[in-house]
This record gives structure tokens, sequence and C-alpha cells, in this order.
């Protein structure tokens, strides 16, 4: 397998962001998507994400254990801070909505691009590691996007957005990946030592989200023995998946 360029880390990337935007297209058939369609949604993108992360975290650990473990802090940190400034904004208007609308919006809005941007780094940085693992970490936050994106466009079509701008904006919140994932590429190519810090933030912040979004809401509507099988298929898929990328 030929060793990733620049090029190749960006269009992976956006591939990742446009993916996003097809979470969207179920509503074209149907205004409404069932509570437990969502959570199971949910529990799947768990799932993926779960796989993406243990991929990072073990990667890390083959180049050092303490300063992945320093990432995974950092992207905790990071990540929490970044939802706690969005939790606190209020009196603002998008997409044709305005206050607790506009607020629930923007605030899904804000935490899918928060952790897009870890996203786009963790692209960059699997790539540095590797043609092999940065193709996996592509695919599974590209699959893992999608159900994003209909959380996305769940909360903005019912307010009145139409599909087509709810696919917008989802793409908009993915857009932090191809723009930091080349970035990330260059950084760890060149500071080769911090690229296990670079791996260990993208999975502290995928496991932010994960327990703190994706399985809460999830178990809010289904039953939690649905979703640990559900969260278990998915993260087996995505496993098994490196063996044919590997």
């Amino acid at each position: 397998m030929s060793d990733p360029t620049l090029l190749l880390v960006f269009i992976a990337a956006l591939i990742t962001a446009l993916a996003t935007g097809l979470g969207a297209l179920p509503l074209l058939a149907m205004r409404q998507v069932s509570p437990k369609t969502l959570a199971l949604g949910n529990a799947v993108a768990a799932g993926l994400m779960l796989a993406a992360t243990f991929s990072l975290v073990v990667e890390g650990f083959d180049f050092s254990a303490p300063r992945t473990l320093l990432g995974l802090l950092l992207g905790l940190g990071g990540i929490w801070l970044a939802k706690r400034y969005f939790d606190g904004k209020d009196g603002v208007s998008l997409a044709n909505t305005n206050g607790a609308d506009a607020l629930k919006i923007l605030l899904i809005m804000g935490v899918m691009t928060v952790h897009s941007a870890a996203e786009g780094v963790g692209v960059g940085v699997a790539y540095g590691g590797g043609r092999e693992l940065g193709d996996f970490i592509t695919i599974a936050i590209a699959l893992h996007n999608v159900p994003e994106g209909l959380a996305i466009a769940l909360v903005m079509v019912p307010r009145g957005a139409s599909v087509g701008k709810a696919a917008w904006w989802s793409i908009l919140s993915s857009a932090p990946q191809p723009l930091l994932a080349v970035p990330a590429f260059l950084f760890v190519l060149t500071f080769a030592p911090f690229l296990p810090i670079g791996l260990g933030l993208a999975a502290g912040a995928m496991l932010w989200m994960i327990f703190s979004e994706l399985l809460p809401e999830a178990g809010e509507v289904a039953d939690h023995s649905t979703i640990g099988v559900v969260v278990t298929l998915s993260f087996t898929c995505m496993m098994g998946l490196t063996l044919v990328l590997g």
C-alpha cells in the first residue's frame, strides 16, 4: 500500500465531512423519525467510535503509552470546555429559528463541530501513523458521521429548515475535518514524538462524545440491553474491518 500524500489526507477528510450530509437524506421520505430509530442510530455511532478509539489508543501505545494517556486527558478537557462554552450561549437566531429552538440547533452544531475538529485531527494523525490506520479511521468516522448528520437534521427540519439546508449545515459542522487533517498530518510527520499525544487527543474527544452524548441520549428511549447489543455488533463489524484493511 502506498504512503499517504497530502492530497490523499485532504480527500479522505473531505469524504468524512460530506458523509455527514447524508444523514439528512432519510428525511426526504419522512418528515419525522421515531425516537427509537434515532436512539439505535446513536448506538451504532457509539460502537463505530469505540472501534476507532481502540485503534487510536493501540497505535498510540506502540509509540508511547504515557504520551497517549496525556493526549486522552487533553482531548477530554478540550471538548468539555468547548461544550461548556456553547452551553452558555443565549439569544441566538439560526436557520430561520429563534430563541430556544435556535439555541438547541446551535448547541448540537457546536458539539458536532467541536467533535469534528477532533475527528479531523484524528484523520491526520492516523495517516501520520500509516496508510492502513488512516484508511480505517477514515471509514469509521465517515460511517458514524451519517447518524450525526441525521441527529442535526432531526433538530432542524421539524423547526422549519428544509432538508437541503439541514444537509448543508450538517456538512458545515464537519468542515474542520479537511481543514485540520492536513496540518495534523504534517505536524506528526515533522514532530513524530507528538504522534501519540495527537492520537490520544482524538480518542479522548471521541470517548467523551460516546459516554456524554450518544449513549445517554439513546438510553432515554431504547432498552439498555438492546443498546448494548447494537453497540457491540457495530464495534465488532468495524474491528472486523481492520482485518480487511490490514
